[in-house]
């Protein structure tokens, strides 16, 4: 059996016909992570954790009205900001931190605090002074009745004859 022997993060740099192909599949790594950690300042931390703030949201289209469903775990309603402007439903507010503080011993905390919006196109028409919110459990759900332009119209179909019984045939 061989064993193949470790080499770390360290290349070799090839000799040879594959050498150029080498260099060109480096430069292409550090333009990548320098365009992510200096473009968005990023750093080193995680993509996952930049978001962890914005809230998920479902977004439902009735007939009558537009419902929107936002995971907000741990907030209070006056935390909570709301407006529409622009077709666009805006959702922010700020997760405090509570104050926790402990003589002895050493704190973990995962847990996410600071400002968030989250703007969300919507797909019809809405009226502004005709919405409903509503925070129970760590979700925010919003009603967004549609505006009368916006709302289907019924178009009734007369009856009349048919195209053979007009010509006789």
């Amino acid at each position: 059996m061989a064993l193949i022997p470790w080499r770390g993060k360290r290349r070799e740099e090839p000799r040879g016909m594959l050498a150029p192909v080498t260099g060109f599949r480096s430069e292409v790594d550090r333009l990548f992570d320098t365009f992510l950690r200096d473009a968005f300042d990023w750093g080193d931390q995680p993509l996952a954790t930049m978001t962890a703030l914005e809230p998920v949201v479902d977004v439902e289209e009735t007939d009558k009205d537009i419902l929107v469903r936002a995971e907000v775990p741990g907030m209070k309603p006056d935390d909570l900001q709301i407006s529409i402007s622009d077709n666009t439903l805006v959702i922010a507010g700020e997760k405090k931190e509570s104050e926790e503080r402990r003589d002895q011993g050493m704190i973990y905390q995962e847990r996410r605090f600071g400002m968030f919006r989250r703007e969300i196109p919507l797909p019809s028409a809405v009226d502004p002074e005709n919405v409903d919110a509503e925070y129970r459990d760590g979700v925010l759900q919003i009603r967004l009745h549609k505006s009368q332009e916006a709302l289907p119209k019924r178009i009734p179909v007369k009856s009349g004859q048919t195209a053979g019984a007009q010509s006789g045939g």
